[in-house]
């Protein structure tokens, strides 16, 4: 599986400063502020409160600043389906630390028999969405794509030789499945974003997606969380280690709500990497938070 690259929202690398974003609005929320309180204190105690007025106003301007200076950095989490074993206890890690994130939905076979997008799971999603989580598409059948064909896509089964070639009206149904079904279980549409399984993406996916209104989200290399990899090669306090001493700012984080192949299941780990990315002063947000979530 690809597991490189910054996120995408069609092609290209960006870099992100979300929390010096946050403090320049936060600063000219300040300063607004800070004439507003001086006006009022003019108008309302006149000059015999000139001190307490300054106070107030010092006060309210630190306020505001230690807000901003609070976060050091800003991640994202993001979740892909998988065989939603443990949908419920990392939702209930999310929970915990107050973190919203950023869900990325196929119709995938669970441990439990159907599909992650059956009515049977409504009730969990309709949680999801009441705790402001964002949405988005990551295909209807959870195939790959492998290469493109004149103005089509090879659309494969993960193991498969031969697929589906598929236009952009094709593509484009493909990744609205998913968001006709969410919205109708709901009452709410998935966000305009995607990400293809397994990350592979060819020029005519990207072309059409964007046609179609879906801006491709990757993962950076550092928030790969190795879920997906052999557990007897790859210990779970390992990979956790690696990516707290390597995550930075601006970081997209990868993982999956139940992982098929890996025997030693890392998402118990979730709770420490969250605490720990906290403890350095990263602060968690939904992609459809990000300052350069569109053009």
């Amino acid at each position: 599986m690809r597991r490189g690259g910054d996120w995408l929202w069609n092609r290209g690398r960006v870099q992100m400063n979300a929390h010096k974003r946050e403090y320049l609005s936060l600063a000219i929320r300040a300063q607004s502020a800070v004439r507003f309180l001086r006006i009022f204190a003019k108008a309302r105690f006149g000059r015999r409160l000139r001190a307490c007025s300054s106070a107030l106003i010092c006060g309210f301007a630190a306020l505001l600043s230690g807000a901003a200076a609070a976060c050091k950095g800003t991640v994202y989490l993001t979740l892909d389906t998988g065989h939603m074993g443990p949908a419920e206890e990392i939702a209930a890690i999310l929970k915990k630390h107050d973190v919203k994130a950023t869900f990325f939905l196929a119709n995938e076979k669970t441990l439990r028999g159907g599909a992650s997008l059956d009515r049977a799971w409504a009730g969990y999603w309709k949680a999801r969405v009441e705790e402001g989580h964002a949405f988005g598409s990551h295909t209807w059948r959870h195939w790959y794509f492998r290469g493109d064909a004149g103005e089509r896509v090879n659309y494969v089964p993960w193991a498969k030789a031969k697929g589906e070639a598929l236009d952009a009206q094709a593509l484009c149904a493909e990744l609205k499945k998913p968001d006709e079904v969410f919205k109708a279980m709901t009452g709410r549409a998935l966000d305009p974003i995607w990400r293809a399984p397994g990350g592979k993406l060819t020029p005519n996916a990207i072309k059409f997606a964007e046609a179609c209104g879906y801006r491709h989200v990757a993962w950076s290399d550092a928030g790969f969380s190795g879920d997906e990899l052999p557990s007897e090669r790859f210990p779970s306090d390992a990979l956790i280690k690696k990516q707290l001493a390597n995550i930075r700012d601006g970081d997209i984080l990868l993982w999956h709500l139940g992982i098929w192949s890996r025997k030693d299941a890392l998402w118990p780990k979730l709770d420490d990497l969250i605490s720990g990315l906290k403890a350095k002063g990263f602060c968690f947000a939904r992609i459809t938070d990000h300052p350069r979530r569109t053009r």
